[in-house]
């Protein structure tokens, strides 16, 4: 499947769903959470936890409140805060899930950042590889505006760098 890699803010993006980097707990703490939560407004962390918690590599789908987005879909690609780093396995279960959710929600446009990185401790390169993987053998039912988001102009050019290579393959 066809993907875009942009750089922004997610709390900023218009699509059907966004996708939260979350921790098993669901509870909405800060990097993309935090952002989100900031955009959203205080309800979806409510909403977030009363679902949670889930399983690693799980997902949990809420309201988009004050974001420009209909979902806001929770996908646990670290354990709770404190209790452990972000493996490739629930990196690649989160990003597939997520994918999956948003198809069965009837989705068109998904954005999804660098799961299990950042706060979650997993290495940049090493987690946008898994994502992008995941995002390209994707076959989607629904979804046709995927776009892999990162923050930083050092996050972008690194999350960039890794689709340029995937796709040169």
């Amino acid at each position: 499947m066809e993907f875009a890699v942009v750089q922004g803010d997610i709390a900023e993006q218009e699509a059907d769903a966004l996708v939260n980097a979350a921790g098993t707990s669901l509870r909405m703490g800060s990097g993309v959470a935090g952002a989100l939560r900031r955009g959203a407004g205080e309800e979806i962390n409510e909403e977030a936890m009363a679902k949670g918690p889930v399983d690693l590599g799980g997902v949990a789908v809420t309201d988009g409140y004050d974001l420009d987005c209909e979902y806001v879909i929770h996908a646990a690609a670290m354990p709770h805060y404190g209790d452990g780093q972000a493996t490739a396995e629930s990196i690649r279960d989160a990003a597939r899930n997520s994918l999956e959710r948003a198809d069965d929600l009837g989705c068109e446009s998904l954005v999804l950042p660098a799961l299990g990185c950042g706060v979650a401790g997993f290495d940049l390169a090493e987690g946008a590889q898994i994502i992008a993987e995941e995002i390209d053998s994707y076959e989607p039912a629904s979804l046709a505006d995927v776009r892999f988001i990162a923050y930083s102009d050092g996050e972008y050019e690194t999350v960039e760098g890794v689709v340029d290579e995937l796709r040169e393959a």
